[in-house]
């Protein structure tokens, strides 16, 4: 479930790093209890996002989900000691990391999970650590080593495994495979975006900002989400709730926190447990799961996540 949610995952792989420094001795296990939050609040999107498709089309649901978050997130950061006061090149950035992360993420991975399983939508969603590795060796002179290019084959491997498995019923939907992946190609772009931005902003006002700048792109859906939400039973009203107050507004924030406390790596490597708990969410909640074959094509995703993540780590710092 935008999925910022990323990194990202929105609701994956991850988010912008915070830059706030460490004021403060927090006990140990406090950041783990915060990336605990955030996995299962991240997981459980991609499974109300495929729950909510039947009450709620792809736009509207973003933008339900999307002013929820902006509200939230509003709250906190007035109740911090300033406002952020972007620059103009920042407010650019910031513009498009809305439009793309928060308002295209959203509107295609709702749709593509109208056509997949939220299992499937996860894991599809977790290549996107690759697309950012190679984005920066592109756009942010950083090696591209064999060792990458291995990593990316081997996603887009698992992706296509993944694409071909059909789902439960024997149908193949290449068309929800498709929009899943412009969810992580956009939440990729969005995250090499951010990198300069959070050397000045903290991550809580760039995700407050960046979530109000996709709630704002998504208005052209207002009047269809009145629509819905006048037919709509409670119960999916409250589910659309939650998507912008847990996965979107607490999430961001938990994961921002434990990122002051614990290093980027690290941190990055959990996201790996967010597929596997939306499929035993999926299961639980709506009694479905991915085909077969697609259990082959993640694994073998993540493995190329994996290589391509250890080139990052083994590389040498430059002389400074």
């Amino acid at each position: 479930m935008t999925h910022t949610q990323d990194a990202p995952s929105p609701e994956t792989s991850g988010t912008p790093s915070a830059t706030t420094p460490r004021t403060a001795t927090v006990p140990a296990w406090l950041p783990v209890v915060a990336v605990a939050v955030t996995l299962v609040l991240w997981a459980s999107a991609f499974v109300a996002i495929r729950h909510l498709g039947g009450d709620f089309s792809a736009g509207p649901l973003s933008l339900g989900r999307l002013l929820a978050g902006s509200l939230v997130l509003g709250l906190v950061v007035a109740a911090g000691r300033r406002l952020p006061r972007p620059t103009g090149r920042q407010w650019v950035t910031l513009v498009t990391i809305g439009v793309l992360w928060f308002g295209v993420y959203n509107v295609a991975l709702n749709e593509g999970e109208q056509r997949v399983d939220a299992g499937t939508a996860a894991m599809l969603i977790q290549v996107s650590p690759v697309l950012i590795a190679v984005l920066a060796a592109i756009f942010l002179s950083e090696r591209f080593t064999t060792q990458l290019a291995a990593g990316l084959a081997l996603a887009f491997a698992g992706v296509a495994v993944i694409g071909f498995a059909g789902s439960p019923d024997g149908d193949r939907d290449l068309v929800g495979i498709g929009l899943c992946l412009v969810s992580a190609i956009v939440y990729s772009v969005s995250l090499v975006l951010q990198k300069p931005l959070v050397a000045r902003l903290s991550a809580l006002h760039v995700t407050w900002l960046a979530c109000t700048i996709g709630a704002v792109a998504c208005l052209p859906y207002a009047g269809s989400l009145v629509s819905e939400l006048g037919d709509a039973p409670a119960s999916s009203i409250w589910w659309l709730a939650y998507l912008g107050v847990f996965p979107t507004a607490i999430a961001f924030t938990t994961y921002a926190f434990a990122l002051q406390h614990m290093t980027a790596s690290s941190l990055g490597v959990t996201t790996y447990i967010v597929p596997v708990l939306a499929i035993v969410m999926s299961f639980v909640f709506l009694d479905e799961v991915p085909p077969g074959p697609a259990y082959l094509g993640g694994a073998l995703a993540l493995v190329g996540v994996a290589v391509a993540r250890r080139t990052a780590r083994t590389r040498p710092t430059p002389p400074t």
